[in-house]
């Protein structure tokens, strides 16, 4: 997940003999519209058409409200598998997990070949604890089995009253799995720590928040009290992250660079072509860096890993990441709602777009089935977790130059 927000300032509420009528400001205004497309017109009429049966003949009444917000969430949601039309309570979810904390059983789920699969659990969240896994593809909730390609009505089950039941059927391995927990309000700290042998540190950043940057610099702060000197090397381990707010991968990718692109944008209106460069200063001051990645390290991790590893910042270990390389801005609506739309398709410094492919580390080694998760065991493991062994024997072997701009 990639999110932007925008606010809308101009509500179209009618047309009227080529006129668009609108409140701007409290003004009700009109301008001269272009002549409407004949194709278009003529759907309008088979929508009218359809509402006009389905009112009438359907076995059960149905209210003109759902039909038309229905309607409304297949124009958005046949877009692509990542924009959506949110209702109040949607959009109300949205705003609180971008925040840090929010309501349901804490996994970011995604649709690939039609099918909806996990990204990843949000480590120590409820589907995390259950044993759920990145890759599983979800068969059923509740007993009820998921239709093909319905991303968000999924997610909409797996929603609801903090402290309710749910089950969630996986198929993994070409078995399926059916796991029993509680919705829960997720509080999520982002940012995880923990001093290595040596002077060196370990980071763990499970989403990207709008607090990400924050802890994350209060994390290294720590780290070199802790050594009483700066760090000689850093582990920012990735893995499993499914991304988060644009805005707060910048500011994690900054960090640690002093010049240079960081991420750029390319899309159809001003809003949605963007650049964003690194400010002068480092916060390990030219320290080694190790970035861990996997299958489950998504969008605004994606963007912080190819950031580092373009300007040659960081070596990338692990697998190859998700590829979602798409933004989405967020754009509020009257009523308390809002649709999520996908404006952006952005690209690394090299000017790479890494949507559907991912990003290559420079060391591939497999995932470690169960590794712990210092954010959920409060421990790393050292030995067995062959992605963590690579990272820490690359920050022992000698330094080398680092090209801070492309």
């Amino acid at each position: 997940m990639l999110l932007r927000t925008r606010a809308i300032l101009v509500v179209v509420v009618g047309t009227v003999m080529g006129l668009s009528l609108s409140f701007s400001g409290g003004l009700l205004t009109s301008r001269p519209q272009p002549a409407p497309d004949e194709n278009a017109l003529q759907q309008a009429r088979v929508l009218a058409e359809v509402m006009a049966r389905v009112k009438r003949d359907y076995v059960e009444p149905v209210d003109d409200t759902v039909l038309l917000e229905n309607a409304i969430r297949g124009m958005v949601g046949d877009l692509d598998a990542h924009s959506q039309f949110l209702d109040a309570d949607e959009y109300r979810d949205i705003r609180i997990s971008t925040s840090g904390s929010y309501t349901g059983i804490g996994i970011e789920i995604g649709t690939m070949d039609s099918e909806v699969r996990v990204i990843t659990p949000i480590a120590g969240s409820p589907a995390a604890r259950a044993g759920i896994r990145s890759g599983d593809l979800i068969v059923a909730v509740d007993g009820t089995a998921i239709e093909s390609g319905r991303l968000h009505e999924t997610i909409s089950r797996m929603r609801g009253r903090a402290g309710s039941k749910l089950t969630v059927t996986v198929e993994r391995g070409g078995e399926n799995v059916t796991y029993e927990m509680r919705r829960e309000v997720i509080r999520v700290s982002s940012v995880h720590h923990q001093p290595l042998n040596l002077g060196y540190g370990y980071v763990r950043v499970n989403q990207f928040s709008e607090t990400t940057a924050r802890e994350l610099s209060r994390a290294i702060d720590s780290l070199q009290e802790n050594k009483g000197d700066m760090l000689l090397g850093l582990v920012l381990d990735l893995r499993n992250n499914p991304g988060g707010v644009l805005d707060a991968a910048v500011d994690v990718a900054d960090l640690f660079l002093d010049s240079g692109v960081i991420v750029s944008a390319e899309g159809r209106t001003a809003d949605s072509r963007f650049r964003h460069s690194a400010h002068r200063g480092d916060i390990l001051d030219g320290a080694e860096m190790v970035v861990l990645v996997n299958s489950g390290s998504a969008s605004a991790s994606e963007i912080v890993a190819g950031a580092l590893q373009d300007h040659g910042r960081a070596t990338v270990v692990g697998t190859r990441t998700f590829g979602k390389g798409l933004v989405q801005t967020v754009m509020p609506l009257s009523q308390g709602r809002a649709i999520k739309l996908t404006t952006s398709r952005y690209y690394t410094p090299s000017g790479d777009s890494i949507h559907a492919t991912g990003i290559t580390p420079d060391v591939y080694v497999e995932d470690t089935p169960g590794f712990p998760d210092l954010s959920l065991t409060g421990t790393i493991d050292r030995k067995q977790d062959t992605q963590l062994v690579t990272a820490l024997e690359r920050l022992l072997r000698p330094p080398v130059m680092h090209s801070k701009a492309l």
